[in-house]
C-alpha cells in the first residue's frame, strides 16, 4: 500500500528527521510501503499481475498436470498422426526429420516460449495481451481468435466422421470391410478402389456427382454434427474448471489407442514395408527449398503457434511458474509422439498395399490360368514371375489384359492426403 504525509513547516530540534518533501525544498515525494515478509509470496505474485495484466481475478489451473495434459492435448492432433507422416513419406522419409529437428529449435521452441511467457506474465488472453502491448496491435489478437473459430469448425466436422465410424465400428461384419454386392456382384466402383474408400466417399459422405450438385443434407452426419457441439459446450461451460477435469481423458487415452495400434500393426503383413517405405532416407531431397518450407509450416500446425490459444493456456499459471521447462518437455512429447504415430500409420498402410499387391497377384493368376498358362491359382512366385517373363508374344496373340503389380507403387498410393 501506499501513504502520503503532510508536510509540517515548523521549526524542529537536531534530532528529528525532516519529513522527505521538506529536506532541500523536494516536493511531490511519495512513500511507498511495501507487504511485510509474513505476506507471502502469493501477495507479491498478486501485485506483480495485477500492475500489468489480469492479476488475482484470473482463473488457475488446479495443478500442473492439468496444464500439462491441456498443452499436450491442444498441441498434439492431426498434425502429428495424419499431416507428419504423409510430409515424411513426400520429403525425403527420415531425412525429413532433419529439416523438422532444425526448424523445431529455430522457430518452435522459441515462440512456443513466447506465447506461453507473455501469457504467464500478463495474465490475460490473446485479446487482452496484445491490446496492453499497444493498442494498435489489438488486431493481431481479434484475428487469431477469428481463425481459430474458423479452424474450430472445420475440426469439429472432422469429430462428427469419428463418431459416424465409431457408431459404425460396432456391428460385425464392419460396414467397410466388403465392397458391397449387387446381383452377387462386387459394385464396380468400389472394385477398382478399395473397400473403404468407397465407404468413406458413398456412404459416410455421400458425395455428388460434381461440384456444382450440393445434393441433400445427410441427417446422420447433421445429428452427429449437433452431438460433438454439445460435446464441446459441455467440456468447456466452466472455463478450466471443466476442461481441465476432461484432459485426462482426452489427452491420455489417444496415447492408448496408438499403443494399441502399434502392437497391432507391427505384426501385420506388409508392416515392415511400409516402414521402410517411409523411412528411408532421400537426403538429395534436403537440397529442395520446398522441403524446408514443408518442415517449417509442419512446426507452426503442430504446436498451434500463432492461434491465441498458447497465451490463453499460460495466462491461467502463476507468474512465478517455470515455463522454460513447460515448453522443453511439450516440445519433446509433440516431437515423439509425431513419429511414434507415423510408425503406426505406415505400418497399417504398409498392410493396405501389401493387400492390394496380393489381390492383384491373385488376379493376374486367375486371368493365367482361365488362358491355361497356368496350371492354377495357387502356383510359387517363381513359377509366376517365370510365367510373365515368357508373356510377351503370348499377350500379344492372346490379348491377356495383366494388371501391374508392384509393391512400391502400391505404398505410394497407400499414402496419406494433405488435404485434411
Amino acid at each position: 500500500m501506499t501513504a502520503t504525509k503532510a508536510v509540517k513547516t515548523e521549526s524542529r530540534n537536531g534530532h528529528e528527521l525532516a519529513p522527505l518533501n521538506a529536506r532541500n525544498g523536494a516536493t511531490n515525494v511519495t512513500i511507498v510501503v511495501t507487504p511485510s515478509v509474513g505476506s507471502g509470496n502469493a501477495s507479491r505474485r498478486g501485485s506483480l499481475a495485477s500492475s500489468i495484466g489480469g492479476g488475482d481475478n484470473r482463473a488457475e489451473w488446479n495443478n500442473k498436470m492439468q496444464f500439462f495434459l491441456s498443452i499436450i492435448g491442444y498441441s498434439v492432433g492431426l498434425g502429428n498422426i495424419w499431416r507428419f507422416p504423409y510430409l515424411c513419406q513426400q520429403n525425403g522419409g527420415g531425412a525429413f526429420l532433419i529439416p523438422f529437428t532444425v526448424m523445431l529449435f529455430l522457430e518452435g521452441i522459441p515462440l512456443f516460449l513466447v506465447e506461453l511467457g507473455i501469457g504467464q506474465r500478463m495474465r490475460l488472453g490473446s485479446l487482452g495481451v496484445w491490446n496492453t502491448i499497444h493498442p494498435w496491435l489489438g488486431g493481431i489478437g481479434i484475428t487469431s481468435c477469428i481463425v481459430t473459430f474458423f479452424v474450430a469448425l472445420y475440426y469439429n466436422v472432422i469429430i462428427t466422421w469419428c463418431f459416424f465410424y465409431l457408431f459404425n465400428s460396432f456391428q460385425s461384419p464392419l460396414p467397410w470391410a466388403n465392397c458391397p454386392m449387387i446381383n452377387n456382384t462386387e459394385v464396380p466402383e468400389c472394385e477398382k478402389s478399395s473397400e473403404t474408400a468407397y465407404f468413406w466417399y458413398r456412404t459416410t459422405l455421400d458425395s455428388s456427382p460434381n461440384i456444382d450438385e450440393l445434393g441433400d443434407l445427410k441427417w446422420w452426419i447433421v445429428i452427429l454434427l449437433l452431438l460433438a457441439w454439445v460435446v464441446v459446450f459441455f467440456i468447456m461451460m466452466k472455463g478450466i474448471q471443466s476442461s481441465g477435469k476432461v484432459v485426462y481423458f482426452t489427452s491420455m487415452f489417444p496415447y492408448i489407442v496408438l499403443t494399441i495400434f502399434f502392437i497391432r500393426g507391427i505384426t501385420l503383413k506388409g508392416a515392415s514395408a511400409g516402414l521402410e517405405h517411409m523411412y528411408t532416407p532421400k537426403v538429395e531431397k534436403l537440397l529442395d527449398p520446398k522441403v524446408w518450407l514443408d518442415a517449417a509450416t509442419q512446426v507452426f500446425y503442430s504446436f498451434g503457434l500463432a492461434f491465441g490459444s498458447l497465451i490463453a493456456f499460460g495466462s491461467y499459471n502463476t507468474p512465478d511458474n517455470n515455463c522454460v521447462r513447460d515448453v522443453i518437455l511439450v516440445s519433446i512429447t509433440n516431437a515423439f509422439t509425431a513419429i511414434y504415430a507415423s510408425i503406426v500409420v505406415f505400418a497399417i498402410l504398409g498392410f493396405k498395399a501389401m493387400t492390394n499387391f496380393d489381390k492383384c497377384l491373385a488376379n493376374n493368376k486367375m486371368k493365367l490360368f482361365q488362358h491355361n498358362l497356368l496350371p492354377n491359382v495357387n502356383v510359387s512366385t517363381d513359377i509366376y514371375e517365370s510365367t510373365l517373363a515368357n508373356l510377351t508374344a503370348i499377350n500379344a496373340t492372346m490379348d491377356i489384359d495383366l494388371e501391374t503389380c508392384d509393391l512400391s507403387q502400391q505404398l505410394n498410393q497407400s499414402s496419406l492426403s494433405e488435404n485434411i
